[in-house]
């Protein structure tokens, strides 16, 4: 218990409001239910309603204050509203979190405009007047300065065939972060991204396409594990409480000097940077070698 206050003392959180956009399912409702227990007030607005009541009324179980909206985050009219409902409703906010986003998996030659437009805007679009709407707020606290999060990709860091657009305005949040953290630091305001790879989330599941969802479904669970831990050094993917984890350290005093920065929470994939620990006692290679290449390619001269 002593080390719980020790940390609890040095992180600050008690008492101060958190704005999650995005925060009523899945990661979002992690991070607002971390938040909540650590004392935080919490307006978060969801595109589910049902989702998000179902959050409001956990974390309204902490004890603190908690206002949640339905709208969809990408529809500028819609985030403005729920800004304007936060100020009402608490009058300031010392942390915000931008956690909506979310892709499909095609060949770049194969979207149209309206899908190109709607990545766009739903991976940094909104990101950018969020945080637009969110600097008045973090102004007006009682504290000096605050904490913005943004939530990007792995995907911003390497060449993602099939995603390419989605990459690209992720890497357009990445470094949108960065130079609004520059902009923003003598006030106090510190702007950071965490970078997550595969995670047991919504989002995640509908980026696969219908085909491939089917496919997934003749697979073995146990197979899927294995597969994991060939491609996440950690061997499993990182639970939703582990980037709620990174939100509390970021949105806290214990990274009061951390700024324009990219925290990858991702079980070391984004090291690995393609090394997969290749069963048949290949090892971690690019691609596999004799144990394991006869076995994906039976019959073939191999020697």
């Amino acid at each position: 218990m002593q080390q719980a206050g020790f940390l609890d003392q040095r992180a600050k959180l008690g008492g101060r409001v958190a704005v999650v956009i995005g925060g009523g399912g899945g990661i979002g409702a992690a991070i607002t239910l971390a938040l909540a227990g650590a004392g935080v007030d919490v307006a978060l607005c969801d595109i589910d309603g049902t989702e998000l009541e179902a959050t409001v009324k956990a974390a309204t179980a902490t004890g603190r204050r908690v206002h949640g909206d339905v709208l969809d985050a990408t529809d500028p009219a819609a985030l403005d509203a729920f800004y304007d409902s936060v100020t009402t409703v608490f009058g300031h906010a010392d942390i915000v979190v931008n956690v909506v986003g979310g892709t499909f998996r095609t060949a770049f030659m194969e979207i149209d405009r309206a899908g190109i437009s709607a990545d766009i805007q739903r991976n940094y679009g909104y990101v950018v007047q969020s945080v637009q709407r969110a600097v008045p707020l973090l102004r007006a606290g009682g504290m000096r300065g605050g904490s913005i999060v943004n939530f990007t990709t792995i995907e911003a860091h390497r060449g993602a065939a099939t995603f390419a657009v989605y990459a690209g305005a992720k890497a357009a949040t990445t470094n949108f972060t960065r130079s609004i953290a520059v902009e923003l630091g003598k006030e106090g305001i510190r702007v950071n991204c965490i970078a997550p790879d595969t995670t047991p989330s919504r989002g995640n599941q509908v980026a696969m396409p219908p085909e491939v969802g089917a496919r997934f479904a003749n697979v073995r669970p146990e197979a899927i594990g294995e597969a994991m831990a060939m491609y996440i050094p950690a061997g499993s993917s990182p639970p939703v409480d582990a980037l709620a984890d990174a939100v509390l350290f970021l949105a806290s005093d214990l990274s009061a000097f951390v700024s324009g920065m990219t925290l990858h929470v991702d079980g070391g994939t984004m090291a690995a940077a393609g090394f997969l620990d290749w069963p048949h006692g290949d090892g971690f290679v690019p691609v596999p070698l004799g144990g394991t290449t006869p076995l994906m390619f039976p019959g073939e001269d191999n020697t």
